[in-house]
């Protein structure tokens, strides 16, 4: 899935470390949404056909939670903790 630009949020940047966030674009390339709920994960399936956003959520082993969000256009993804959203 091409995911376009990538970008993280001076936050993610600051408390993710790079390898985690590069794990994590892959999973979320790669169609494994993370740590979301079973609805959240059958509509990221579903956006995957109808060009949809996506949204994914992940724990870093310092157990800080992040998400991966891909606009609908796939032009640009965005790693960023939940208070940047």
């Amino acid at each position: 899935m091409p995911l376009g630009n990538l970008y993280a949020t001076r936050n993610a940047s600051e408390q993710i470390p790079l390898d985690v966030m590069l794990t994590a674009l892959h999973r979320h390339s790669s169609g494994d949404w993370g740590e979301v709920g079973p609805e959240d994960w059958q509509e990221n399936d579903h956006a995957i056909k109808t060009g949809e956003r996506l949204l994914s959520a992940y724990i870093s082993p310092g157990g800080t939670r992040f998400l991966i969000i891909t606009e609908r256009d796939r032009s640009t993804t965005t790693i960023l903790l939940p208070q940047d959203y």
